[in-house]
């Protein structure tokens, strides 16, 4: 016992440890840019470059600009290929709905332990998605910590009270939400004139998404596309999750139903 307590505390000083290594500038106050080929040193400088707004994605976070601006199309056929495999698994269990039983689930301690940990691991997850042009993180980040709230429902409640709160059909819906988001945020600009994936003007397009909100520096369609790809993400892995771990029984009754004898 006294050494699991020791890993843990181990653990607990090597982030804490780093975490303030790399905020009082550890990792350098700048990217050195010596030796990098002209692309990567494009993406470094042109991330965050408020006097060239015909270049610039407005975000000093370089991933999320590559992600998201510099090679957005390529990002939503990756994309395209996660949101595939949900709908496979979605297809294969079609016709199953999670069992909505509530079992007793672990110790009241256990129970208590997660009804605090879970607004917290969801505040987390908001905090990635939504900072995710700022600083590391981004949409698909977020939605996956967000996820982890469904595990953790999961393990110390029952599937059954997980369902209770979040359909399938339901989860369905937020996934779909997100999805329909994504492409609004990217069509948006040719249908104002811009182009498919246009974040900041460009000589050829001046449609530009703004940068700043209220004072607060949101880099234009990074924001928008973080906070539906969390959505979508959060929802798609959580529904896959429902699916997956269904009881046997539910999935052997729903196998022997008609329309499963006709196909």
């Amino acid at each position: 016992m006294a050494s699991r307590y020791l890993i843990a505390v181990s653990i607990a000083l090597v982030v804490v440890s780093l975490s303030f290594a790399v905020a009082y500038g550890a990792l350098g106050a700048s990217v050195p840019l010596e030796g990098l080929r002209s692309l990567a040193r494009a993406y470094v400088t042109l991330a965050y470059a408020p006097w060239n707004r015909t270049l610039t994605v407005m975000s000093p976070e370089a991933v999320t600009s590559i992600v998201w601006d510099f090679r957005g199309v390529d990002t939503f056929f990756e994309t395209a290929v996660l949101f595939g495999a949900i709908i496979g698994t979605v297809t294969l269990f079609r016709g199953i709905k999670p069992s909505a039983r509530i079992g007793e689930g672990l110790s009241a301690i256990a129970r208590s332990a997660a009804a605090v940990t879970a607004p917290m691991i969801l505040a987390v997850a908001a905090a990635i998605a939504l900072h995710g042009h700022l600083t590391p993180g981004g949409g698909f980040q977020g939605g996956a910590t967000a996820a982890v709230v469904a595990l953790v429902i999961l393990v110390t409640f029952s599937l059954g009270y997980l369902v209770s709160g979040l359909s399938k059909e339901r989860a369905l819906m937020l996934r779909s939400a997100g999805l329909l988001g994504i492409a609004a945020v990217a069509l948006i600009p040719p249908i104002l004139g811009g182009i498919v994936f246009q974040n900041q003007a460009k000589e050829l397009s001046q449609f530009s998404y703004p940068a700043y909100i209220g004072g607060a520096l949101t880099s234009g369609s990074l924001l928008f596309y973080n906070l539906f790809e969390s959505l979508a993400v959060a929802a798609g892995l959580t529904l896959t999750i429902m699916l997956l771990l269904s009881p046997h029984e539910v999935v052997e009754e729903a196998v022997r139903g008609e329309d499963h004898e006709r196909i």
